[in-house]
């Protein structure tokens, strides 16, 4: 009579040595990942914003060579991903895991993390470096206000993005006595075709050489119902009325944050209220930095859903148009849940 032995724990933990499963070996990589303290801090930071590895490196003050080290360990445990902007390399949370990784675990360890408040002094960091990029973007504008038109019609010629962007506003039916922002409106023309559909139109710029251009072209044009105002979305919102539509015509990347002109423009929304996003899709041509002051060289469309998403707007619509000349423009509408 024969009897099967019986299974010991060495058997065991050598059967599963040999042959894990992948979700349980993704999950101990992530795990392992955050076994340094330093790499649990990056992966802190990287909720508040994209980052770059030299700029992770004036952070933390580190080294590039043991920042590189630590990027590449979360790299390869799925939880960062990089990002290419040219020459550059930045570094996010990841939007699109592989199907190696395991998702919910990934998302569960970064719940964890965000349980955490982060250093003070790591956040004035990460002011400082949101401040240098605006002032780059600023001191661009300041300095070729008066050519940015035709430096921008490198990428896009105005009118084959703005009528679409108009036509899927006014899809919504707004009544003429709304509200309506423009976010970054350069030389103006825009202004022109909202102040013509509407009553109360609001232009927001921290470019102050861009918005007097625009300004002159609304006094040319003998439009009346344009507030014009100098700063950002997070100077907006403590002290101005609610608006019921926002638009962007190209200017996401020019902004130092893009993620949070998402949250600010939820905030100063009113429910049901409509963000319209033109911008261009993500691409190599980095001679626009140069060129047309680009921080950032366009952008995924999942990225755009993921802040969106994260700033709890629901998507609408999505258009995409394709130019000649490589680029794509993606045109894509959210709206504040009433």
């Amino acid at each position: 009579m024969s009897s099967t032995p019986p299974v010991t724990s060495a058997k065991l933990l050598s059967g599963l040595s040999k042959s894990p499963d992948l979700d349980l070996l993704s999950f101990s990589q992530a795990l392992k990942a955050c076994g340094d303290p330093l790499r649990v801090q990056i992966l802190q930071v990287l909720k508040f914003d994209t980052f770059g590895v030299m700029e992770l490196t004036q952070l933390f003050e580190t080294k590039q060579s043991g920042m590189s080290h630590h990027l590449k360990v979360l790299s390869q445990s799925g939880l960062v991903e990089a990002q290419r902007e040219g020459n550059a390399v930045f570094y996010r949370r990841p939007f699109n895991q592989s199907e190696s990784f395991d998702k919910e675990a990934i998302s569960n360890l970064f719940a964890l993390i965000d349980r955490f408040d982060l250093d003070k002094q790591c956040y004035s960091k990460i002011q400082l470096i949101q401040q240098q990029r605006s002032l780059q973007s600023q001191a661009f504008f300041a300095k070729n206000a008066d050519r940015f038109q035709e430096q921008q019609e490198l990428i896009a010629n105005h009118k084959q993005y703005a009528d679409a962007s108009l036509e899927l506003l006014m899809q919504e039916n707004l009544p003429k006595s709304s509200t309506i922002l423009e976010l970054g409106p350069g030389e103006g023309l825009f202004l022109k075709q909202l102040s013509q559909n509407f009553e109360n139109i609001i232009a927001l710029d921290n470019s102050e050489d861009m918005l007097n251009k625009a300004s002159t072209y609304a006094a040319k044009e003998r439009l009346s119902n344009i507030e014009f105002h100098l700063g950002d979305t997070q100077s907006y919102i403590p002290h101005k009325q609610p608006v019921d539509a926002v638009l962007m015509n190209m200017v996401l990347h020019h902004v130092p944050r893009p993620s949070q002109i998402f949250k600010d423009v939820f905030n100063f929304l009113n429910p049901g209220g409509i963000l319209i996003v033109c911008e261009l899709s993500h691409h190599n041509q980095e001679w626009v930095k140069e060129n047309c002051g680009d921080l950032w060289l366009g952008f995924e469309t999942e990225e755009l859903t993921n802040w969106a998403q994260i700033a709890h707007f629901k998507e609408s619509k999505s258009l995409y148009i394709g130019l000649r000349n490589g680029f794509q423009i993606q045109l894509r509408k959210f709206f504040k849940p009433k």
